[in-house]
């Protein structure tokens, strides 16, 4: 493979000049620049991008920061984050994070050490006040889950409004007696759905009961199994569930169908998230839709955006609730 030195010499000018040209420098006389593209292309010259981001102290690498990549919530994000990032000359690297705080630090070192040029966060476990401290000097943004009152960019969904539309269409349908399986309430997502879900509730002067509200560790459909089996257990048994994601609805759906029970004729469910799976149940699950694709293509932007330099505000997107089968009689 050629190199700029051989460029040069077939072009008869200095591998400077070659540089100049590569990087789109005006100096250069449209006659050099001739015959420098000329030496490239004859050559069949590919400069090496290492060596140009290493002199413009750029990487072009995006990091892409998940708790699991088992949860099919972040692949819509992802597919929004590359789709952007590929289109101005970035790549990303998808880092699981497993919740260990050994891995974030590996991350944010990345960045220090000019490996990465930023990140974008989907990961509500991360270290918040090491993240906040890497945002003075350098592109954070996060996706999805934020920090309330925090100077961190993000794009987000009205979590709260969102659980309030589910439940009300639950209760619009004649519901009097709904059950929320939730998460870990030290996620502000977890928090704000739960308002969502109460606010609802007290509108319609419906009643929040204890033993209807299951909290899971984890948003896995093995634990809306679990807590759907808990819910079926209660004296009085709950007539819908909303559950704040898909996994968790369709745990639960699983659980209702092997008691021999009916969705949504015995228990109406509504999910949050709509990922891909949400259409291939049985019945087909109501939820939550959030613009997951748009949600990720907003976050690379904004990125790139502070990567520049530029300020960028914060933003909530809109969402949608998508009725089907599951509290459709």
């Amino acid at each position: 493979m050629a190199n700029i030195q051989q460029v040069a010499e077939k072009a008869g000018v200095s591998a400077a000049t070659v540089s100049r040209v590569l990087n789109n420098v005006s100096s250069v006389s449209s006659k050099t620049r001739l015959k420098v593209e000329h030496a490239i292309k004859e050559l069949n010259y590919e400069p090496s991008m290492l060596g140009r981001n290493l002199r413009n102290s750029e990487s072009r690498l995006l990091l892409v920061l998940i708790p699991s990549i088992s949860n099919p919530f972040y692949t819509e994000i992802i597919k929004g984050i590359e789709t952007i990032a590929i289109a101005n000359h970035y790549n990303i690297l998808l880092c699981a994070t497993d919740s260990n705080a050994e891995r974030d630090n590996i991350y944010f070192n990345m960045v220090k050490n000019k490996l990465a040029d930023g990140i974008i966060s989907m990961d509500p476990t991360i270290n918040r006040q090491k993240l906040n401290e890497l945002a003075e000097k350098h592109p954070i943004i996060l996706c999805s889950e934020y920090e309330e009152g925090g100077s961190i960019p993000y794009v987000t969904i009205d979590h709260k409004l969102a659980a309030y539309h589910a439940v009300k269409h639950l209760i619009k349908l004649g519901n009097k007696k709904i059950a929320l399986i939730n998460s870990d309430e030290t996620y502000l997502y977890a928090r704000q759905r739960r308002e969502g879900y109460e606010r609802a509730l007290q509108e319609f002067n419906l009643p929040i009961r204890k033993e209807w509200i299951y909290h899971t560790e984890h948003l896995e459909f093995e634990h809306g199994v679990h807590a759907m089996r808990r819910l079926l257990q209660v004296n009085e048994r709950p007539t819908a569930v909303f559950a704040v994601s898909d996994t968790l609805a369709i745990g639960a759906l699983k659980e209702i169908n092997v008691n021999g029970l009916h969705v949504p004729n015995d228990i109406a469910v509504v999910g949050f998230d709509k990922i891909t799976f949400s259409n291939m149940t049985n019945p087909t699950l109501t939820t939550v839709a959030q613009p997951m694709y748009k949600m990720g293509c907003t976050a690379a932007n904004m990125l790139i955006n502070r990567i520049k330099g530029n300020q960028v505000e914060s933003i909530v997107l809109d969402h949608e609730l998508v009725i089907r089968e599951s509290t459709m009689g």
